[in-house]
């Protein structure tokens, strides 16, 4: 049987040293679980428990979920953040436990703009009717965002003055000096999903008129600010990623050649990992069904230069499936989401179905892998 591509290492190039080598091209994107009861951002041993079984599954980069740069930027009151040192030393024991059964930490830091203090994804919340923005009486906040327009059916959030932007650029790079400290391999800007940044990159959702909005040097600015400021802060042995919604899916909204265009900037700043996904504005638009959002990843793929990791995810749930993907070039890796959280050992068995070497720890050889 040929070697497989799925289970051929690969490295993210990083501004010095030797880049971040990474044992396969199976990543975990993040996820968020919703589980910090104490509502301080501190993530638990929930966080210690899930993402560590992933790197017993075989992962190469565990990437944590949505990770707050302010409190007023998590998606909801149970999410984690990187604000504060406090929640710098619960990550340390975590990351450190990832790279201990051989995959690379990484931690996507976010912003959610209007689209934060809302209640959390689950089952028992949606059961009582909580759903959508958070009460008063539940501790919801002030929200923030480019411009206030009524895309989402949640609370309304505040336009940003030019001042507060300053602010936010300057939290983003101070969660990455926090990343660094708390033993993160990678960064991943989340830029994706309808967020603050994509508040800011789509004419959708972007009606201002200053140096912010309009143009789409202006709605990108507030990204690229973002990024210059992560890069004077974070290593620059380090790798730095970034998560973009390919697609609004909507003529006039954020379309793939604006993506192709700001990605190819953000490579000459010193982006090396792209992951493709798409939507979060308004309604969903788009395609449905296996492998949808491939193409965005190949679209980037094609216009960036060879040592570009670029990341495919969305419905891609069968190793041969997977395989195809990178095989035919369409992307150099692929994120592996809701199929994990039914199984963590998603890449073990993708690699025992196509004939590679598995990465499970040795207490596990009497499950026969």
């Amino acid at each position: 049987m040929p070697e497989s591509k799925l289970f051929t290492p690969v490295t993210i190039p990083t501004k010095a040293g030797k880049g971040l080598t990474l044992r396969n091209r199976v990543v975990l994107p993040p996820m968020c679980q919703y589980v910090i009861d104490k509502q301080d951002g501190v993530p638990t041993t929930w966080q210690l428990a899930h993402l560590g079984s992933m790197a017993h599954g075989g992962f190469s980069l565990v990437i944590a979920e949505a990770t707050a740069v302010a409190a007023e930027g998590r998606i909801s009151d149970r999410d984690a953040g990187l604000w504060n040192d406090q929640q710098v030393h619960a990550w340390k024991p975590i990351t450190e436990y990832i790279r201990s059964h051989g995959a690379a930490a990484g931690v996507q830091l976010a912003h959610a703009g209007v689209k934060a203090s809302t209640y959390g994804w689950l089952k028992e919340l949606e059961d009582q009717g909580k759903v959508g923005s958070l009460s008063a009486e539940d501790g919801g906040w002030e929200t923030f965002t480019s411009s206030a327009e009524d895309l989402y059916g949640l609370n309304p959030g505040t336009e940003m003055s030019v001042e507060q932007i300053a602010s936010s650029v300057q939290d983003w790079a101070e969660a990455a000096k926090r990343a660094d400290a708390a033993g993160f391999d990678l960064i991943q800007i989340h830029a994706a999903h309808g967020y603050l940044i994509h508040q800011f990159l789509s004419p959708l959702s972007n009606k201002r008129t200053d140096q912010y909005g309009g143009s789409f040097e202006n709605r990108t600015r507030y990204l690229r600010e973002i990024v210059q400021a992560i890069v004077k802060v974070w290593p620059e042995h380090k790798a730095l990623g970034i998560r973009f919604s390919g697609e609004d899916w909507v003529e006039g909204g954020w379309r793939i050649a604006d993506t192709v265009k700001i990605a190819t900037e953000l490579y000459e700043y010193g982006a090396r990992a792209f992951d493709l996904s798409s939507a979060g504005i308004g309604a969903f638009h788009g395609p449905t069904g296996p492998g949808y959002q491939v193409p965005l990843a190949q679209a980037v793929k094609q216009a960036l230069p060879d040592d570009a990791f670029v990341t495919a995810v969305g419905v891609i749930t069968d190793a041969v499936q997977a395989e195809h993907i990178l095989v035919t070039g369409q992307a150099d890796g692929v994120s592996i989401g809701r199929a994990a959280l039914g199984d963590p050992q998603w890449p073990n068995r993708a690699a025992q179905q196509l004939g590679a070497q598995k990465s499970h720890p040795p207490q596990y050889w009497r499950g026969r892998w």
